[in-house]
């Protein structure tokens, strides 16, 4: 962790295999979202937040708000505990719901913190379903992000792919 919740280990979900973005990795995100100005004050989305590491570095680092969302009981409680412990609860909401019925009914974000279970295949109609003007994806392999995404930066960490996306569409704050 960086930021105001520098050096806090985060609790991860018991008897599940979470599979948290490593440091490494994190901090090279992290350094190339706030050289574009992406974190300072946005609205962020952690989708499959797991234990919230990504969203909690986001407000760390200044985000205004996130919301977190993961169908897993135990990452659901894990991410409420995780907040609670870094101070950073009253910035963020909590939900517990799968990911594509949730996208089918969220507004629009800043920033969007996208790290799904490797074996996750449904890529095309979560990146329609996204609205968020900048989207961090992780995978173990890249992504073909389709027509409503500009690939900034494609980067491989090891057995993790991280891709830096922009929206290309338009939207309106009605």
């Amino acid at each position: 962790m960086a930021g105001s919740a520098r050096g806090r280990r985060l609790q991860a979900p018991p008897g599940r295999s979470v599979r948290p973005t490593g440091d490494r990795v994190r901090e090279a995100v992290f350094s190339s979202l706030e050289s574009q100005g992406a974190v300072e004050g946005a609205s962020v989305l952690d989708l499959f937040a797991g234990t919230g590491a990504l969203g909690i570095e986001a407000l760390s680092r200044g985000a205004a708000s996130a919301t977190f969302v993961d169908d897993d009981r135990a990452a659901f409680e894990s991410v409420a505990a995780n907040l609670a412990a870094t101070g950073l609860g009253q910035q963020a909401t909590v939900v517990r719901d799968d990911a594509l019925r949730f996208l089918g009914r969220a507004g629009r974000f800043d920033l969007a913190l996208v790290d799904p279970p490797y074996a996750f295949d449904a890529w095309a109609a979560l990146l329609e379903a996204l609205r968020a003007g900048v989207a961090v994806l992780e995978s173990d392999r890249e992504i073909e992000v389709g027509d409503r995404w500009r690939v900034l930066r494609t980067k491989r960490y090891a057995d993790t792919v991280v891709t830096l996306a922009l929206s290309t569409d338009s939207f309106s704050t009605d």
